[in-house]
């Protein structure tokens, strides 16, 4: 597996988030980006809490272009919630070693991006991975997020809802789920960066996939799946999430 360094600059970089095992959506999305070639990937949290997380792991190790990796609430939680039935089923699926790496993800990550800047990478928002930052979220909370980073352009995810809007000089951007969207439409959502921003959408057969996981013992996988065939609206999920505010 590449693995990305401190500090560096990129000319195009790929944002993918909230992944949650689902391997034949990232093995679609990584296709695309064989023919995109950033110089970076940047996944942003919540890469293998889902019911292919051995599959999704095998792609992510196999990866030749550079990558770095936010952790998010679901990487958190794998083999410390051992108290959920599934929190014990996703732990039995991890190998210690798959356990150290997702214990190495970074807080968040700062990449200067040509023709955006230095731009900070996170899950949730700057200052917490289970904040829930939207398209509407106040002007007044997103100060409150910005004070503890000198970054103008931010990447978050989290709500699995894309969007690129500016508050008050400041440029954020979440780049949709891969492996679980809350917009009303099937498919692998992802971001290109540099220079300036692309929201990407990846088709893909979702049937397929959800028969590959409803194949494994997953105890939520009917949740799931009925999630992917029917993805939940995205003016529903916005309201949920500026409603909560903060969720895990």
């Amino acid at each position: 597996m590449a693995q990305g360094h401190k500090g560096v600059s990129a000319r195009r970089i790929a944002a993918l988030a909230d992944v949650h095992g689902n391997a034949p959506a990232l093995k679609a999305v990584l296709a695309e980006l064989e023919l995109a070639e950033p110089d970076l990937i940047v996944f942003c949290g919540d890469l293998t809490w889902g019911s292919l997380p051995r599959e999704t792991l095998a792609l992510v190790r196999a990866l030749k272009i550079p990558a770095r990796f936010v952790c998010g609430n679901a990487d958190r939680a794998v083999g410390t919630d051992t108290e959920s039935r599934r929190g014990l089923w996703m732990a039995s699926m991890h190998a210690e070693e798959d356990l150290a790496f997702l214990a190495g993800f970074e807080q968040t990550v700062s990449v200067d991006v040509d023709g955006l800047g230095p731009t900070c990478f996170c899950h949730g928002s700057p200052r917490s991975d289970e904040e829930l930052v939207t398209e509407r979220t106040p002007a007044e909370r997103v100060r409150e997020f910005m004070t503890s980073i000198g970054e103008r352009v931010v990447v978050t995810a989290h709500t699995h809802v894309r969007y690129d809007r500016q508050v008050e000089g400041i440029r954020l951007l979440n780049p949709g789920s891969v492996g679980l969207p809350y917009e009303g439409e099937q498919g692998a959502y992802w971001a290109l960066l540099g220079p300036d921003v692309e929201l990407r959408r990846t088709v893909y057969n979702v049937e397929a996939a959800v028969e590959q996981m409803r194949a494994t013992d997953d105890p939520q996988v009917e949740v799931i799946a009925q999630l992917m065939l029917e993805p939940r609206p995205r003016e529903e999920a916005i309201e949920h999430a500026e409603r909560l505010v903060f969720s895990g």
